[in-house]
């Protein structure tokens, strides 16, 4: 093809040398190398001057040193004037990491009123306005908690509200209109900030102290790629899909679904009465997609964290605004039973998988005890034979020595990243899919401008 060139990063060549392969074109030849202080740097060997560039660097090995060097060689390809630049990320490095965690938020503190009197509604209470307390039904102060901090609300209302000024008269004679003062509701917050308390602001533990706010990784890792000079973006199965918002340029996220569907159509026998699990809440969509795509049964693994009462007997318990016990009834007076909260989770299977082929659909395996567990409640639950299809293969740390020991009798991964190691540890219990052929297609479509659509639904 006229006026394209691939060049490839130092994580993974081989991805690079089959696409390249696949689409009939040599390799663009880049000289990179590092000083003895670390410090990268990239050559450029041929011209790249008004040329369609496509640099394959995948979010494996070491993740910075990667992510940094694809930066400079999309900037040197700028540099030298490249019509336009794409970064083909296979695996997407920090898309583990959304900008906006889920944290537990406390209610705030009232020190006057016990905890059985107070409740809360969803939406913020505001002093100045009315359109609430007129749209809200009448409460009856047996029944209504709140019922107190409304009748405090209201009283300072109407102390604070200034009177009325007195109707002007309005003679023939006289056209001067008279000036209304407007309303300072500087004692109203001063009284209801003295009736409610100071808000005590709760950690994720749920005790009081600092919050602790996470960094904003991709939309960092979004603007240094648009501030190298990268115009597109080619990654395969997001871990959390917002990641594409948070870019201004295109992103193609391609699917690995039509190469998982096809794998189960040839090479698990029965397929139809085999059941598509998937690990989490988080990937049931996943999973379904295939599952519908197969027509096969469903199934899911539910983990939750609940709060549970533990009961002992403390006869130095002192109860206070930070501690985390409660004081529970005890029929001895002499004996204090204080209940202390614990989160205890708990793992649950949705779906029926006695004497089936349960086939495991996950994104990312990076220490693997997520699939681990998994296909250990699987086999606990009757499973016959346990397969597990990942696309992104990191396995970190122990991953491998877990997995050579679990429960999964088949391993599924594509070479998005580099598996030949990991193939030499596990044997025969692991298959490689090659992505290349995808991601040799995608390059081919959007280099000659037509839809990449159809990549997302049949793959090739």
């Amino acid at each position: 093809m006229r006026d394209l060139v691939v060049l490839s990063g130092s994580s993974h060549p081989k991805l690079t040398e089959r696409i390249c392969r696949n689409l009939s074109i040599e390799q663009g030849e880049v000289d990179l190398a590092k000083f003895s202080n670390g410090e990268t740097s990239a050559t450029i060997k041929k011209s790249v001057r008004e040329k369609d560039v496509f640099i394959v660097q995948s979010g494996c090995g070491h993740v910075n040193d990667n992510f940094i060097e694809l930066l400079i060689m999309i900037s040197a390809c700028k540099t030298s004037s490249a019509r336009r630049v794409t970064a083909v990320l296979p695996l997407f490095p920090y898309s583990r990491q959304p900008d906006i965690p889920y944290t537990r938020t406390g209610a705030p503190h009232l020190p006057s009123m016990g905890p059985n009197q107070i409740s809360f509604d969803t939406a913020p209470t505001t002093p100045g306005s009315t359109s609430r307390e007129s749209s809200r039904p009448p409460s009856d102060p047996k029944t209504d908690a709140a019922a107190p901090i409304h009748r405090a609300i209201g009283q300072l209302r109407k102390e604070d509200m200034p009177s009325a000024p007195p109707s002007p008269t309005r003679s023939r004679s006289s056209t001067r209109i008279p000036v209304i003062p407007m309303y300072q509701p500087t004692s109203l917050a001063t009284n209801l900030s003295s009736l409610l308390g100071s808000f005590t602001p709760l950690n994720a533990a749920g005790k009081q102290g600092y919050k602790q706010w996470i960094a904003q990784s991709g939309t960092l890792i979004a603007n240094l790629l648009t501030t190298a000079g990268a115009d597109h973006i080619i990654t395969m199965d997001l871990h959390d899909p917002q990641f594409q918002g948070f870019f201004d340029i295109p992103v193609d996220n391609l699917y690995t679904r039509p190469l998982m569907a096809q794998y189960i159509k040839e090479y698990i026998p029965d397929y139809l009465d085999a059941v598509v699990v998937s690990p989490d809440a988080g990937g049931a969509k996943r999973a379904i997609t295939v599952a519908d795509k197969l027509g096969c049964s469903f199934a899911l693994i539910h983990k939750e964290r609940r709060q549970k009462m533990t009961a002992s007997s403390d006869p130095n318990h002192t109860s206070g605004p930070s501690s985390d016990a409660s004081v529970v009834s005890s029929p001895h007076p002499n004996v204090v039973l204080t209940a202390k909260q614990t989160m205890v989770a708990t793992t649950m299977m949705v779906g029926d998988v006695k004497g089936k082929v349960c086939v495991l659909i996950d994104d990312l395996v990076d220490t693997s005890s997520t699939i681990v567990r998994a296909a250990k409640l699987l086999k606990d639950q009757g499973a016959k034979y346990v397969y597990a299809l990942v696309t992104h293969g990191v396995f970190s740390g122990d991953a491998i020595d877990r997995i050579n020991s679990s429960c999964i009798d088949k391993l599924v991964v594509t070479n998005s990243a580099p598996q030949e190691e990991n193939v030499e540890l596990l044997g025969g219990k692991v298959e490689v899919l090659d992505v290349s052929r995808v991601l040799g297609e995608a390059i081919r479509r959007i280099h000659n401008g037509e839809s990449v659509s159809m990549l997302f639904d049949q793959g090739w």
